[in-house]
């Protein structure tokens, strides 16, 4: 039996000795039907009048207000005669006309001649994602001015969330991705949004495995800042801290460093600051919804086991990667035992971890937002730097500078929706 909502199959796209073809914009608020009433009403047209075949259709629903575009084209009749195209636009006219006092959505009907061939773009696409609470115009604006500027067009734009962070998807072609990137971080910079690049494709969807930084990045503060207070050495570590963080120091020895001042302190004094970690907002949104997803999540810290093996344990995490801080008579040394976790071996526990799991490379997402995260950053197939120093975030592929972890799935490419039903 035939569907009447659709009509006969036809082959699409338009070639030599092809009819006219025609453009309908049906807008207005969405509802239920009204996408099967302009089809059921095409359908109609092709068993009482002129054959027709839908060439193109493309749909968006914007805060309930609907906007669908339907390109038909005229076939040839069985004697290969040809409708004019002022008969088809009045034909298509009265269907909709029809349509919309059945529906109450305007539609508009216009010749859809072929446009003049344009080069195509070089490049693959790219998603260009805005992120801001709030996402202030002048962001998108600016965005939208740079990637005219290097010659690229937007093809596409999409909400992603409007919660915790407000969020924009926009499809762009024609443009190279450093080049892009480039291009937009300066519109960042002035807007105060974030403003993420991706490359379309797959491989997006495919990433499997995510690692997280701990200190500042899955909970505030750093650790080692707050055993130092309790040692009384709060300035002194904090000076090197910061120093380390921002590539001043190496890490290994600035860890030594630091460790060295907490000789003395009673192991005790690591549960105390454990229970007093705060997470990051959106940390258990984000490795929950991940979870669910199927991604292996863990972390890999410069900080202590003795610290982020409890948090993994609490959390559910598939893997943790720590240094480990010597502890003797129930005090701890000022030393630390084994190898220790440092820029180059955060990037080998990334890589030990993925092996482990059977994940390339390419699937993973880091994100952190220290000097000693950046060879992990990029090792990993997306290295995203999180409220991270200047430098760092200019050397990660992608940066976020919201106060909410869970901004890492807009980047991922995953709407609020899709997050709520993973939830």
């Amino acid at each position: 039996m035939k569907d009447p909502l659709l009509p006969a199959p036809r082959t699409l796209g338009a070639g030599p000795g092809r009819g006219p073809k025609a453009l309908l914009t049906v807008s207005g608020a969405d509802r239920p039907g009204v996408t099967a009433r302009l089809f059921s009403a095409l359908a109609g047209v092709s068993e009482g009048g002129p054959a027709i075949e839908v060439l193109d259709i493309e749909q968006v629903v914007v805060h309930g207000q609907l906007v669908l575009g339907v390109v038909v084209g005229a076939l040839p009749g069985g004697d290969g005669a040809v409708v004019p195209e002022a008969e088809l636009l009045a034909c298509l006219s009265r269907l909709g006309n029809d349509v919309a006092a059945a529906t109450g959505v305007r539609v508009q009907v216009e010749s859809a001649a072929d446009p003049e061939p344009v080069p195509v773009p070089a490049g693959r696409p790219h998603h260009v994602i805005v992120l801001g609470r709030p996402v202030p115009p002048d962001a998108v604006a600016g965005a939208a001015r740079a990637i005219a500027g290097i010659g690229g067009n937007i093809d596409a734009i999409r909400r992603l969330s409007d919660y915790p962070v407000t969020s924009f998807e926009l499809t762009v072609t024609g443009a190279e991705a450093t080049v892009l990137r480039t291009a937009l971080a300066s519109v960042a910079a002035t807007t105060g949004a974030d403003i993420a690049v991706e490359q379309v494709g797959l491989a997006r969807r495919s990433k499997r495995l995510i690692v997280l930084d701990v200190d500042s990045t899955l909970v505030r503060g750093e650790v080692i800042d707050e055993l130092a207070a309790r040692a009384g050495r709060a300035a002194e570590v904090a000076h090197i801290t910061a120093a380390a963080m921002n590539g001043e120091l190496d890490f290994a020895e600035s860890l030594r460093a630091r460790v060295a001042t907490l000789a003395g302190l009673p192991v005790e004094v690591l549960d105390e600051v454990r229970e007093a970690l705060e997470l990051t907002p959106g940390a258990r949104t984000l490795i929950r919804t991940l979870q669910r997803l199927g991604f292996r999540c863990g972390i890999v810290s410069g900080g202590f086991t003795q610290i982020t093996d409890p948090l993994a344990e609490t959390l559910g995490l598939d893997f943790a990667a720590a240094n480990t801080l010597e502890v003797s008579d129930g005090k701890l040394t000022g030393g630390l035992v084994g190898e220790i976790v440092d820029r180059p071996g955060k990037a080998r526990a990334l890589q030990r971890f993925a092996a482990e799991y059977g994940i390339p490379l390419e699937q993973t997402v880091a994100v952190g937002d220290g000097a000693n995260d950046l060879d992990m950053l990029n090792t990993a197939g997306l290295g995203i730097a999180f409220n991270a120093k200047p430098f760092v975030r200019e050397q990660a592929h992608t940066a976020l500078n919201q106060p909410y972890l869970d901004a890492v799935l807009q980047v991922l490419g995953f709407t609020r929706d899709e997050v709520l039903d993973a939830t």
